[in-house]
């Protein structure tokens, strides 16, 4: 048998965040993976986190972990404008590479880095987690298999708890446009690719943002700021075959975080729904087929916890392309294709225009 791929991931942390809820137990949870060191800022905090999560490695940056020989795959789970320098010093040292989404603060630089990592001949992955979702992948079959007949409109809601009136102080970076992390980037950018993963490549969309929330109070002061980003994003368009598609994100739903998207077809409908705080990456997806509840088999990731079943499911795909030389983990070409159409959506926003698909195509 061959031995685990192990695993290194650089903003775990023992105090919570993503990478520890959703990235720690899915690597843990997996045959095939062992998580081998944590990196943070700081050696306390890498080995409070190392501690925590019974790893015997704690590295104080993310360019001491990539320099153990010892490490086959790099996770980069830090802030976006750490992800460049830290994915391309990782493919250059010969190292498998799962980003988290985005890749990077713009098409440029997303394009850059699918580009090393294609020169170094290493293989690599982007969360998107959803498309790896047991609930996606069945509703493309029931859609690729015609199950519903030919398909009229796909359409749905997000929300997230986030992007709300106050900001907490370890989001405040969320508020900077530059940083390309934020509502329109983050949770429309998943709700988007989701509707591309089931519908296929739009060929125009329009889009509104807008501020619900353009008071903020940020940090433990509790400062009053005007919000630079948005929280509201509304995105219509059409497909190939003049199919159109529709989706509302938005922010601060404080009480409930619900995600829907309803597939309509002419024999029938596909429904997948959930929802968690961070928002509909983040959480286990149901699935419906006219209305009754679809049973899914999970598979290896059945054990996992909600907020890492789809993380899980990048690392299964991830773990098997590498073992089979394969690609069929969305990876930084995909993450080049949806940054370059959430960059039309908000020239789209700014504009006021409708945008076509050569607006997002390389």
């Amino acid at each position: 048998m061959a031995r685990p791929l192990r695993v290194g991931i650089i903003g775990a942390n023992a105090r919570g965040g993503w990478a520890g809820d959703a990235h720690v137990p899915a690597v843990q949870g997996l045959d095939g993976l062992v998580l081998t060191a944590i990196a943070t800022n700081r050696q306390q905090t890498a080995e409070e986190a190392a501690h925590e999560f019974g790893v015997s490695k704690a590295f104080p940056s993310g360019d001491a972990l990539i320099a153990d020989p010892e490490i086959d795959i790099v996770t980069v789970a830090t802030r976006v404008p750490d992800h460049r320098a830290l994915v391309l010093a990782a493919v250059k040292a010969g190292k498998h590479v799962y980003s988290e989404w985005p890749l990077g603060q713009s098409s440029a630089d997303a394009a850059e880095m699918a580009s090393a990592a294609d020169t170094a001949g290493v293989h690599h992955a982007i969360g998107l987690q959803l498309r790896e979702s047991p609930a996606v992948q069945a509703a493309r079959r029931y859609r690729e298999l015609g199950d519903i007949g030919r398909l009229l409109s796909i359409s749905g809601f997000s929300s997230t708890a986030g992007f709300a009136e106050e900001v907490a102080a370890p989001f405040t970076y969320l508020e900077d446009p530059a940083n390309f992390a934020n509502l329109v980037t983050i949770q429309g950018a998943h709700t988007l690719d989701l509707v591309v993963a089931l519908g296929g490549t739009p060929t125009s969309l329009s889009a509104l943002t807008s501020r619900q929330f353009p008071t903020i109070r940020v940090g433990d002061d509790r400062e009053e700021r005007q919000r630079k980003t948005f929280d509201h994003l509304l995105v219509q368009g059409h497909f190939e075959d003049g199919m159109p598609f529709g989706a509302e994100v938005a922010g601060g739903r404080k009480r409930d975080t619900p995600f829907y998207l309803d597939i309509v077809g002419e024999d029938g409908t596909l429904r997948l729904e959930g929802g968690a705080p961070r928002g509909l990456q983040a959480g286990r997806v149901a699935l419906l087929r006219d209305g009754e509840p679809v049973t899914l088999d999970e598979g290896e990731l059945a054990a996992l916890p909600d907020a890492a079943v789809n993380v899980g499911g990048v690392y299964a795909a991830l773990r098997d392309d590498i073992a089979g030389g394969k690609t069929t983990v969305p990876g930084f070409h995909d993450a080049a294709r949806l940054t370059r159409m959430i960059e039309a959506v908000l020239r789209s926003s700014s504009d006021g225009c409708t945008i076509g698909v050569e607006g997002w195509q390389a």
